[in-house]
């Protein structure tokens, strides 16, 4: 199992990393629980990726894809309501129509809760330090030749994908 430590340095320090690394923060509610114990199930995390690789998709050619699905997804820690998550990811490969991302959940902050379990003062807060690594993924997306559109596309993540590609023949 991977630590927050080798998934932050995995993505910081890749070389393969196509683009830059997104993101994106939300607030689990108490809406968001499913269980019991105010636990959120693990397809919020999932869903959450899906909005990652949409960026991700768009950075790189301009049209929002299709997931193609999962070869490995890791849940490592519980999220409650009241948990502050970051989901993030960046993309690993390139080909001509599909593309391989790495994605990542971190919790950054949770309610403040007393020995009874009750949320301190109503409103108690904390930051998480280190942030907890709730769940890893490598997913596979994909944008048919047809709908690609570089020129709508970021050129950071265009110019690094033409070079991998070239690299890679």
């Amino acid at each position: 199992m991977k630590t927050v430590l080798e998934c932050i340095m995995e993505r910081e320090n890749n070389p393969a990393m196509i683009g830059c690394y997104v993101n994106l923060k939300s607030r689990m509610g108490a809406g968001d629980a499913h269980y019991a114990g105010e636990l959120v199930e693990g397809a919020h995390i999932v869903t959450a990726w899906g909005d990652v690789g949409t960026e991700l998709a768009i950075r790189l050619h301009g049209d929002e894809s299709l997931f193609v699905g999962y070869s490995e997804v890791r849940y490592t820690a519980p999220v409650y309501a009241g948990d502050w998550m970051e989901y993030g990811g960046y993309i690993e490969k390139v080909g001509n129509t599909s593309f391989t991302c790495k994605f990542f959940a971190y919790k950054w902050m949770k309610d403040s809760r007393d020995e009874n379990g009750n949320v301190i003062n109503g409103s108690g807060a904390e930051m998480i330090d280190p942030p907890v690594l709730c769940a890893y993924a490598t997913g596979t997306l994909m944008v048919p030749t047809a709908h690609q559109r570089p020129e709508c596309a970021d050129p950071d993540f265009v110019a690094d994908a033409k070079a991998y590609r070239e690299a890679h023949k």
